[in-house]
């Protein structure tokens, strides 16, 4: 039986099926998604959970996830399909040795299904066993524009063209998830096609439901620490503030140290948890973990 997407309530409790907990205006804007067939553009820091969404809507869905990761430099062909050369050249080296072969033929050979390598794009079109897949494009924001002029018209019609084999249409258009960390710039006539989201990082509430979620195993202590220690780290000025997936990997790491509470030596030692960068990890030497850790214990307490 196909999963109830008929309110925003069932699209909340479908990711939350998924460990995935979704406040109410992220859970509209996914309804709204699937309900109008339209893409969905999130945007906001790295870590906040953006990539994670695509994962829990495919599961929870029971759809294939396809998953294009941008990068600088990304092009159409590689976005799209690419021909199995070596393959290509046994074929005609095989086919070279019996003298009667059909050069015509052995063309249409040549650029056929089967030599045909799919990339994400063109697989996210192509018939999926289960219904559409979930295309996830992700970090959109380290390509360039040409790439971005050429999703755009792959987005518009849900349709790619292959010279040799002529243009190729969805049968059912994937549901489309893209996830920018703003970096730069995405382009205005590429947001219009998508419904727009701003991910931001959770309140206290919401990020120890997602701990709870993610790390169940953790003592509510010091979950509340854990989230109460990062939230006050966010305010501190950071090359690169923690996101949601550095306060599971942190709480997982406490546990895994045994450790049932903060304390400065403790979040020395497991501070490349949370901080990525050495000028971060420089700024806590000393009294300032102390400070942080004091000022979250004191707004547990009046909280």
């Amino acid at each position: 039986m196909a999963p109830k997407t008929e309110t925003i309530e069932d699209v909340q409790a479908l990711l939350a099926g998924q460990d995935y907990v979704c406040d109410r205006a992220l859970g509209t804007v996914v309804f709204l998604a699937l309900r109008l067939g339209r893409p969905l553009f999130l945007e906001g820091e790295a870590g906040v959970g953006k990539t994670e969404i695509a994962k829990a809507l495919a599961a929870g869905l029971g759809r294939r996830l396809i998953r294009l990761q941008c990068y600088e430099g990304l092009d159409a062909a590689s976005a799209v399909y690419e021909w199995n050369f070596p393959a290509q050249m046994v074929a005609i080296r095989t086919a070279e040795a019996v003298e009667s072969t059909d050069r015509e033929a052995l063309t249409d050979e040549l650029f056929s299904d089967r030599f045909l390598i799919r990339r994400p794009l063109l697989e996210a079109m192509s018939p999926q066993a289960g219904g559409a897949p979930v295309l996830l494009i992700d970090e959109l924001d380290r390509t360039d524009e040409p790439f971005e002029a050429f999703l755009l018209e792959a987005l518009s019609d849900f349709q790619v063209t292959i010279p040799e084999l002529g243009t190729i249409r969805a049968p059912e258009p994937p549901i489309v998830i893209i996830t920018s960390n703003r970096t730069r710039e995405v382009h205005d006539a590429l947001k219009r096609r998508c419904l727009y989201h701003w991910v931001d990082y959770p309140d206290f509430s919401r990020e120890m439901d997602i701990l709870h979620a993610r790390a169940p195993e953790a003592a509510e202590a010091l979950s509340r620490e854990v989230v109460s220690f990062v939230q006050r780290l966010r305010g501190e000025d950071l090359f690169k503030k923690p996101g949601v997936a550095e306060t599971i990997d942190w709480a997982k790491c406490l546990l895994a140290l045994d450790a049932v509470q903060l304390s400065p030596e403790v979040i020395a030692d497991t501070i490349g948890a949370i901080l990525k960068y050495q000028d971060d990890i420089q700024r806590l030497q000393g009294s300032e973990a102390k400070r942080i850790l004091d000022e979250a214990r004191a707004g547990l307490e009046t909280a």
